[in-house]
């Protein structure tokens, strides 16, 4: 076992909190989208963390309660941590972006003014050339640009990961990426981002809601009702959780993604998959949970 596999083994069978964050790249400073969840070590269903307001969750109250919940924390974001980067040797070609994901954080957000660590502006300003946002654009295509680990996923059979630069469509990860980047340069200052980061005490990994639910046994598809949700919590060694049918598919998944990184965090084989090679580690980053 290597120096990185022996460091993730000790690390990360002792968290404290297994959070699950479904996130939202939305206009405005509060969204429905997110939803929190939290697992605690042991068996107990996650339970749902109630936003501040009947209107929701700002990010930046995500952050907030992110670094003021004590312990050892290893939380999961919904969304993409970088753009892809090792397929054209840069970010964004044509704009003097920085080379490594903690670097383009910290670039993108002293661009961006939008609410609520909010990127529309950045996206459909400086970097707009970048970003599908309909045929007017010419053909999607040509700006469907991969990561590695979402190649590694789509060839797997897991189906079909969204690119960042897609933007139409509910299925489109850009504004919840671009927003959640500027986030995580808020949040380095309390939390290793892994892989960019050694895993510590207080760790912060993308999560893809679509591969924690294949890891609670199913294809991948939506949970919408409790028995569903109660089925692929057992498949994680969870209880069940009440009143499960009350739910709709953003908590469902924070919840059952919540049982998945306190199902997988201890094992060291998931902190450094056979795909995560060093300068993927510095630039674009790998979904946890995919091998």
């Amino acid at each position: 076992m290597g120096t990185a596999a022996k460091r993730a083994q000790a690390m990360t069978g002792s968290f404290d909190a297994f959070v699950a964050i479904d996130w939202s790249g939305a206009k405005g400073v509060r969204h429905k989208g997110i939803a929190v969840a939290v697992a605690r070590p042991g068996a107990d269903a996650p339970r749902l963390v109630a936003p501040p307001s009947p209107a929701g969750w700002a990010r930046g109250e995500v952050a907030a309660w992110l670094e003021a919940l004590p312990g050892r924390v290893l939380a999961g974001f919904d969304f993409s941590f970088a753009p892809p980067f090792v397929g054209r040797g840069a970010y964004l070609p044509g704009l003097a972006a920085p080379e490594t994901g903690p670097a383009f954080w910290a670039w993108l957000d002293a661009l961006c003014d939008d609410a609520d660590y909010g990127a529309a502006g950045f996206m459909l300003g400086a970097a707009r050339q970048h970003f599908w946002m309909g045929a007017a654009d010419g053909r999607k295509a040509d700006f469907l640009h991969f990561r590695v680990c979402e190649a590694r996923f789509n060839a797997s059979g897991g189906g079909k990961a969204s690119t960042v630069f897609d933007c139409v469509g509910a299925a489109q990860v850009a504004k919840a990426s671009f927003a959640g980047m500027r986030v995580l340069n808020r949040l380095r200052a309390h939390y290793s981002i892994w892989p960019f980061d050694p895993p510590g005490e207080r760790t912060v990994v993308e999560i893809y809601g679509r591969a924690m639910l294949r890891h609670a046994g199913g294809r991948g598809l939506k949970i919408r009702d409790g028995a569903s949700l109660d089925a692929a919590l057992a498949a994680l060694g969870s209880e069940g959780f009440a009143d499960g049918g009350l739910l709709n598919d953003n908590e469902t998944d924070a919840v059952v993604t919540a049982a998945a990184l306190r199902r997988l965090a201890p094992d060291a084989g998931w902190w450094t998959p056979g795909g995560l090679t060093a300068q993927i580690a510095r630039t674009e980053g790998w979904t946890f949970g995919i091998a």
